[in-house]
């Protein structure tokens, strides 16, 4: 973690999947933050990158650097509050797709509490007298072919993982604790960061209202560590 070093890929610049004058759209790749972070070398971002074209735009939820995926971006004040609202409703939908260490169960919940490691910023604990509530739900998908150029093992299981609440690396704390680390994971799972070259967590489906229209948008993305 102290040995870091920030480099983000540039190709494409931004993938955008649906833009309009409210919104827009992307699928965020592994390895780049979704704000900007303090230190100038860090400024490099979704967010960044879209103020090239929106001065306006506002970031209304985050990934983790590590994570890629689908995210949604306000464009102007009337898009933030209004998904702001959505959000912390509960009204958007979330999906992701992870590859786990192991077999695991068929479907399950943790509801593990987490908070802050304020000796290991930004790393997250369980604890059970001053951590947040936390629930992620899970199904394991059966059918499913790995990306052998990114994933080097056949010991894993998918999961669709359904975060209820949104904890910082909620999803990557509540599967290593049960003793499914997610593959490449340089925080949590590091007994196996050699048997995959990135995070295998992906945010594939996002399911909101538009903030202007209120049609209901369902946008999905495929992960790069599974073959199609």
């Amino acid at each position: 973690m102290d040995n870091f070093i920030y480099n983000p890929p540039k190709d494409p610049f931004l993938d955008i999947l649906y833009h309009d004058d409210f919104i827009m759209v992307v699928n965020k790749p592994s390895g780049l933050l979704s704000v900007p972070g303090r230190l100038e070398c860090h400024y490099d971002s979704v967010i960044s990158r879209i103020r090239t074209l929106h001065r306006d735009c506002a970031a209304v939820h985050r990934l983790d650097m590590d994570t890629s995926g689908l995210m949604v971006v306000a464009l102007n004040k009337e898009a933030t509050s209004n998904l702001c609202r959505q959000f912390e409703a509960k009204t958007v939908l979330k999906l992701y797709y992870a590859l786990v260490e192991g077999l695991i169960d068929e479907r399950g919940d943790v509801t593990l509490p987490i908070r802050c490691d304020l000796e290991r910023r930004p790393l997250q604990i369980v604890d059970f007298e001053q951590g947040k509530p936390s629930h992620t739900i899970y199904r394991r998908v059966d059918n499913f072919s790995i990306n052998e150029q990114i994933v080097c093992t056949k010991n894993c299981s998918l999961v669709e993982l359904t975060p209820i609440t949104g904890r910082s690396h909620q999803l990557r704390v509540h599967l290593n604790e049960i003793s499914h680390p997610i593959l490449g994971d340089r925080f949590y799972g590091k007994t196996n960061t050699d048997k995959a070259s990135r995070l295998c967590l992906h945010a594939f489906s996002l399911e909101f209202s538009h903030p202007h229209t209120c049609e209901r948008l369902e946008f999905k993305s495929f992960p790069d560590f599974l073959c199609r």
